[in-house]
């Protein structure tokens, strides 16, 4: 198997990938997964897509991460792997797709309207 490449999105945060064969190393931005995400959480959002398919020990990945907060970048990281895991084998595709984890999530911060203090918030309204 050569390398696989795939790119997940969320929010503001994009996650470029590349997988090859290996021994379970995911490298983000030059770091290792558990010092770039200190969290057990959002280790275990990254390695989900991995667990469910039980190929964690298998596949070595080098990741480009830019934007966004650390969340967004933890679940596009996730779409990226599920991509890179169907490109890989078709077959696993339905059971990513059960899970959720093949949906790109659409949500996106609503923009700031003129004359507003936010994007819903108003300023406050004196009748006299």
């Amino acid at each position: 198997m050569d390398v696989v490449n795939a790119i997940g999105r969320r929010k503001e945060a994009i996650a470029r990938i590349y997988v090859s064969e290996g021994k379970g190393q995911i490298t983000i931005n030059k770091k290792d997964l558990n010092e770039y995400f200190p969290t057990g959480t959002l280790q275990y959002i990254v390695k989900q897509p991995l667990n469910l398919l039980e190929v964690a020990e298998k596949y070595d990945i080098k990741v480009n991460l830019c934007g966004g907060g650390i969340k967004g970048q933890a679940e596009a990281l996730r779409l990226a792997i599920s991509r890179a895991l169907v490109a890989i084998d078709a077959e696993s595709k339905s059971q990513l797709r059960a899970a959720g984890f093949m949906t790109r999530d659409p949500r996106e911060v609503e923009r700031k309207k003129p004359g507003q203090p936010k994007a819903r918030k108003r300023f406050q309204f004196s009748k006299r």
